[in-house]
């Protein structure tokens, strides 16, 4: 564990008169059957030695086109003008032998799928070596020990014999260290880093942050860190850039961006954030509408249309980037009015999120002490077998993926399920969405025992009260049926004749508010927000009990993903829903839950009502997961002390004979000898703890 107390975040040396990297003018298209595609529209900065520039902005607004263009990686029909000049060269219009050149010495680059950017027939160590190689005179035995000398440099365990393991043997966490070391291997002047942690939980996501801070510090290069994350930006940039529709519409220094923000755009995008320390009943507030097309924009601001601040003029004149006094660089044409509160940037988004109806009680309204119990799970347990062999296959052990977990699930609540990747939280909800006979344990669903034999009208009953939302809105929606097949399907299924079935699919439209106009349209022609409705109201046709979630919102931006939480949460009130939800996202369950349960490597550690988890976590573990939330809050983001835990989660084929999680706990080496031999030796119940009821922790220290 590495305990990062408040100041002790290092702050980047006063901007140089040169800069590292200066990008002028920046241009790429891209050719499509309907015209150019202008991804990137004159874009502009500098990045200075050991200072981060974060670039922001919703999907399709040019970021990581803007990345890739930087390092010359786009593909040979896009079309780039500009110039990006590295230490005074121009790289725009070299040919890519003279870029391999520059490439991994001079700029150094950390992808967002790690897997992808590792070759996987060759040992991590022998990827570093060739890295080092390629760009340094070194003997094969020199370049061997400098790469270990790396690993070891960002947090791999062990690094001399995980230098001889292959890329698919490591976590995600751990490729994303090797894609770091790749890209600080030869010191490089700039490192861009394109979303590195979008893929990764948030006790690992701090460990990567940490780790590209040390990258950083060891090689002083300036860092291009691209991310939709406004909290990382909070926590790790000196200077933000916020892209729209290909260009930069806002710039400014970290501190003068959040404490101020003057495009409208900007002001939306913070709005729209799940705040870790907002109340649980305070409403999100999305930006309507849609970003525009890039092929044939049209005339203005990009953002008019959805600008609650627009005027006529926006939409014929393109405002430039202007300078703003004592803020930095805005294309608003009412930037001032905003900067000097003549228009108040509070009034822009009112907190009201009117289209989804948010007014009223927050989550848990509907659910009382005495409502009824519609989902009662008892001693879960799921295994599965690990074998080997191609031929003869043998088991060699057991996975334990769900070990004893046991709550309730009342109607009108939501239950969610917290924890890092492998805990055993989609498994759990796949259990009882199999309605069948668990491996052991109880599941019971509006009082009937899913393993007692039934009929086969009490299975259908069983099947209409429990549906699900998946995290993948594209990879849960036949591709080949327009939207109104996709929602009539689940309607054909169970007996619905044609006129109902028509009535039907309007009144779900309706319900999650999208337009009729949609229903002739394929899932591929619909945007990431639109078909998550389409998931949703596919969900809700059989009029369930039952809600369950699988991280709904975790593929959306922040816009979109504000708007889906305000409707899941108008749902909840106007159908009676029971939610069970899962998301690693801790800032958006405070949202939606009414009570968390955090699991760790099978086993529930904690559970509570949230705003008492938020309060006052008991577990080490549930206090590190909250602890690693970002803040989009430069100030309080870095000065608060932050939980790092080391190490990876073990495997669940080899749990501890005692607590699950002691090879991680930063509390374990500060306990007496007694207490430390009955945390190795015993596993804790769960028991009452805190102040609330209901709240209990699996911890002998607490």
């Amino acid at each position: 564990m590495t305990l990062t107390a408040p100041g002790t975040h290092p702050q980047a040396e006063p901007a140089t008169p040169t800069p590292v990297l200066s990008v002028r003018d920046l241009n790429v298209s891209f050719p499509s059957e309907a015209g150019p595609v202008r991804a990137v529209r004159d874009v502009s900065f500098d990045v200075h030695a050991g200072r981060t520039l974060g670039i922001v902005g919703e999907s399709g607004s040019g970021k990581s086109a803007t990345a890739m263009g930087i390092m010359g990686l786009l593909p040979g029909s896009a079309s780039v003008s500009g110039r990006v000049l590295l230490g005074g060269r121009d790289l725009v219009g070299l040919d890519d032998r003279r870029l391999s050149a520059v490439r991994g010495n001079d700029i150094g680059m950390v992808f967002q799928d790690p897997l992808s950017a590792l070759t996987p027939i060759f040992s991590v160590g022998r990827q570093l070596s060739d890295a080092l190689r390629v760009h340094q005179k070194l003997t094969k035995q020199a370049a061997s020990n400098r790469a270990v000398e790396l690993l070891d440099l960002v947090g791999i365990p062990d690094p001399r014999r995980n230098a001889r393991s292959f890329p698919h043997e490591f976590s995600g966490g751990m490729r994303q260290r090797v894609v770091i070391a790749l890209a600080m291997a030869n010191s490089p002047s700039v490192l861009v880093a394109d979303e590195p942690t979008t893929a990764l939980d948030v006790t690992v996501q701090a460990q990567i942050l940490d780790v590209l801070r040390t990258a950083q510090a060891e090689t002083g290069a300036a860092l291009v860190l691209i991310t939709h994350d406004l909290g990382v930006v909070a926590g790790h940039a000196d200077d933000v850039a916020v892209m729209y529709a290909g260009r930069i519409v806002e710039q400014a220094t970290a501190q003068e961006l959040f404490a101020r923000p003057t495009m409208p755009y900007t002001i939306g995008l913070l709005g729209a954030v799940p705040r870790p320390e907002a109340r649980s009943d305070h409403p999100l507030v999305p930006i309507a509408g849609e970003p525009p097309s890039l092929v044939g924009l049209p005339a203005g601001c990009s953002f008019a249309d959805r600008c609650p601040a627009a005027v006529g003029s926006c939409r014929t004149d393109e405002p430039e980037l202007t300078t703003v006094p004592g803020h930095g660089q805005v294309a608003c044409l009412r930037a001032d009015e905003i900067a000097d509160g003549t228009l108040a940037a509070d009034a822009l988004f009112p907190q009201a999120a009117e289209a989804e109806g948010q007014a009223g009680p927050g989550p848990g309204a509907g659910a009382g002490a005495g409502a009824e119990t519609v989902l009662r799970v008892a001693g879960l347990t799921k295994t599965f077998p690990l074998t080997k062999g191609a031929l003869l296959r043998r088991r060699v052990g057991t996975l334990h993926a769900v070990s004893d977990v046991s709550f309730e699930l009342r109607a009108g609540e939501t239950l969610g399920l917290v924890g890092e990747s492998g805990s055993g939280k989609t498994t759990t909800l796949l259990e009882i969405m199999r309605l069948g006979r668990p491996e052991r344990g109880l599941i019971d669903i509006a009082g009937t025992n899913v393993a007692t034999p039934a009929s086969a009208d009490q299975r259908r009953r069983l099947r209409r009260a429990v549906q699900i939302v998946m995290q993948d809105p594209m990879g849960s929606l036949d591709p080949r049926l327009p939207v109104f097949q996709l929602l009539a399907e689940p309607l054909q299924a169970t007996g619905e004749d044609r006129a109902a079935i028509r009535t039907r699919v309007g009144e779900l439209l309706s319900l999650v508010g999208l337009d009729a106009s949609v229903t002739d349209r394929f899932p591929a022609a619909l945007s990431g927000g639109q078909r998550q409705r389409v998931g949703i109201a596919r969900a809700l046709a059989t009029e369930p009990r039952i809600l369950i979630l699988d991280e709904p919102v975790s593929a959306l931006d922040v816009s979109v993903q504000a708007g889906v939480i305000n409707l899941l949460a108008r749902l909840k009130r106007e159908l009676g829903l029971a939610y069970l939800i899962v998301a690693h996202d801790l800032a958006v369950m405070r949202h939606v839950s009414d009570r968390i349960a955090v699991m760790y490597l099978g086993h529930i550690v904690e559970t509570a009502g949230t705003e008492e988890l938020f309060a006052d976590a008991q577990h080490p573990y549930t206090q590190a997961l909250l602890s690693a939330i970002p803040v989009p809050d430069p100030q309080r983001e870095r000065t608060r002390e932050h939980i790092v835990l080391e190490g990876e989660q073990p495997s669940a084929s080899r749990l501890p004979q005692g607590c699950v999680f002691v090879d991680r706990c930063p509390l374990h080496r500060l306990l007496d000898d007694g207490l430390r031999r009955r945390c190795r030796t015993e596993r804790p119940a769960l028991h009452p703890t805190g102040s609330g009821a209901g709240h209990r922790s699996a911890c002998h220290a607490r």
